[in-house]
C-alpha cells in the first residue's frame, strides 16, 4: 500500500531507512476542597495499595535504570558510583514505575474531576482553532500569521520561546522553515515533549486542513492556556522535568512523500539537537537525551477519531491514557464512545516522529488510526469535526500531562 503525503502508513518498521538527514466550568477552577471528601478517603485508601513500598535499589530497578550490563558493571564495582545512580539522562527509563510506587497516579474522584472538567476551556480551544484554521503552507502569510499566534499565546501563558529557523532544498527550490519551540522550563534537564505540526499542504490549493493538523496544534495551546497556574506551580516545586511544546514546520511533502521531500522541521531540529551537547551533575549527552518522552499529535478531531498503541517502548504510557479514559467515563466526567483502544497496531506510519525514534527517543505517537475520511481533501474542515469528541481528548490529555509531571497532591 502506497499513500504520500503527510503521516503515511508503510508496511513493518522501516525506520532506519525513513530519514537521510543530508546534514465550561472555570468556576471555582483552583478549589479541590470539600468535594467528594468521603469518597476521596476511600479512593486514597485504595490508591495507597498500589504505592509500594518505599523505593530502594533493587537488582531489576538497577536494570530498569541503567540497562542489564551497565548493570552488572555497577554490582562488580567496575562503573564509576554516577553511572549506577539514577540522573536526568535515565530518569525516563523508571519514571512510570516511580509514578505508580510514589502514588502520583490520578486515580480519585476529585483529581479526575478537578484536571478533566474543572479546568475546561473549550472556547478558547475554539478560538486557537479558528485561528490556526487557514492556508498555512511553507513560507506563505497563513504561515506566518499562525506562527506569531503561537507565539504570541505560549508567551502570554509565561512559557519561554525560541524560533528554529532553517533553509532547506525542496522539489520547489529553497525555502524557509520555522519550528517554535516553546519551553516551560528551560533550566530543566528532562523534557515532556508534546508536538504537532502547523503547516499545511500546499494542494488542493485554499485547503485548511482541521484535522491535518490544525486541531491538534489548537489542543496544546488550550492545554496550556488551562493548566497555566497548575503548570506554574508545577515548575516551582520541579527543577528536574519539565514539558515543551515542538511546533513543526514543513511536515507535509511538497511535491510526493519521500524521505528527502516530508517532515523538514523535524528532521532538522532532530539532527541539530543531536549535535548540541549537554551536561547536567557530571552526565553527559545531547539535547535529545533530554527528552522523556515525545508525544506527537496528528490527525485528530474528526467524527470517527480512534487511537490504537502504535510503539512498544512507551506501551505503558499508552495504557495509562486507556485507563484514565475508562475511569472519567465510569465517573460520568466523559460520554460516548471510547478513543483509546487497547490494541497494539504496527502500522509503521512515518510522521514527525520518526527522525526522533531513530535516535532512540521514547515515542508516543497519538494518531487516528486508520486516518479520517477527509484526510488530504478539501473537505477536511470545520464541519468535519467533532467537537465533544476534542473536549473529551482534552479532559484525557490534561489529567495524563498532570500525572506524568507528578501534579497532584
Amino acid at each position: 500500500m502506497i499513500v504520500t503525503g503527510a503521516a503515511c502508513p508503510v508496511i513493518g518498521d522501516i525506520t532506519a531507512k525513513l530519514e537521510t538527514d543530508q546534514t465550561q466550568q472555570q468556576g471555582g477552577r483552583r478549589d479541590r476542597t470539600g468535594q467528594n471528601r468521603k469518597q476521596e478517603n476511600t479512593e486514597k485508601r485504595e490508591q495507597d495499595k498500589i504505592k509500594g513500598v518505599k523505593r530502594g535499589l533493587t537488582l531489576m530497578e538497577m536494570i530498569m535504570r541503567n540497562g542489564l550490563f551497565q548493570t552488572a558493571l555497577c554490582l562488580v564495582g567496575i562503573s564509576s558510583p554516577v553511572n549506577c545512580q539514577v540522573n536526568w539522562k535515565n530518569g525516563k527509563n523508571i519514571h512510570h514505575q516511580l509514578t505508580q510506587q510514589q502514588g502520583k497516579t490520578i486515580s480519585t474522584t476529585e483529581d479526575l474531576t478537578y484536571f478533566a472538567n474543572n479546568l475546561i476551556n473549550e472556547r478558547n480551544f475554539v478560538k486557537n482553532l479558528d485561528t490556526i484554521l487557514i492556508p498555512r503552507t511553507v513560507g506563505s502569510e497563513g504561515s506566518r500569521k499562525v506562527r506569531n499566534h503561537i507565539i504570541k499565546e505560549m508567551r502570554r501563558v509565561g512559557w519561554s520561546v525560541d524560533q528554529h529557523a532553517f533553509e532547506d532544498n525542496t522539489p520547489f527550490g529553497k525555502y524557509t522553515f520555522t519550528n517554535v519551540i516553546a519551553t516551560l522550563n528551560p533550566d530543566a534537564p528532562r523534557r515532556m515533549v508534546i508536538a504537532c505540526h502547523y503547516d499545511s499542504k500546499l494542494e488542493p490549493r485554499g485547503g485548511v486542513f482541521a484535522s491535518d493538523s490544525a486541531v491538534p496544534c489548537a489542543m496544546m495551546l488550550n492545554l496550556a492556556k488551562t493548566m497555566r497556574e497548575e503548570l506554574r506551580e508545577q515548575k516551582k516545586n520541579s527543577q528536574d522535568l519539565t514539558i515543551q511544546f515542538l511546533f513543526f514546520d514543513g511536515e507535509e511533502a511538497f511535491k510526493r512523500w519521500t524521505s528527502t521531500d516530508s517532515i523538514y522541521g523535524s528532521r532538522r531540529l532532530a539532527s541539530d539537537w543531536e549535535k548540541k551537547p549537554y551536561s547536567h551533575n557530571g552526565v553527559s549527552g545531547d539535547h535529545n537525551d533530554r527528552i522523556d518522552i515525545f508525544v506527537l499529535l496528528d490527525l485528530l478531531g474528526a467524527r470517527d477519531m480512534t487511537l490504537s498503541k502504535l510503539e512498544t517502548s512507551t506501551g505503558d504510557w499508552y495504557d495509562n491514557l486507556v485507563r484514565i479514559e475508562q475511569s472519567l467515563q465510569q465517573r460520568g466526567l466523559i460520554k460516548g464512545s471510547s478513543i483509546f483502544n487497547r490494541n497494539f497496531l504496527p502500522a509503521g506510519i512515518e510522521d514527525d516522529h520518526i527522525p526522533f525514534k531513530r535516535r532512540n527517543v521514547p515515542i508516543l505517537h497519538l494518531i487516528a488510526y486508520p486516518f479520517p475520511k477527509q484526510w488530504h481533501k478539501m473537505g477536511d474542515d470545520r464541519s468535519t469535526l467533532d467537537f465533544e469528541r476534542i473536549a473529551n481528548f482534552n479532559k484525557v490529555l490534561r489529567v495524563f500531562v498532570a500525572e506524568y509531571l507528578h501534579m497532584n497532591t
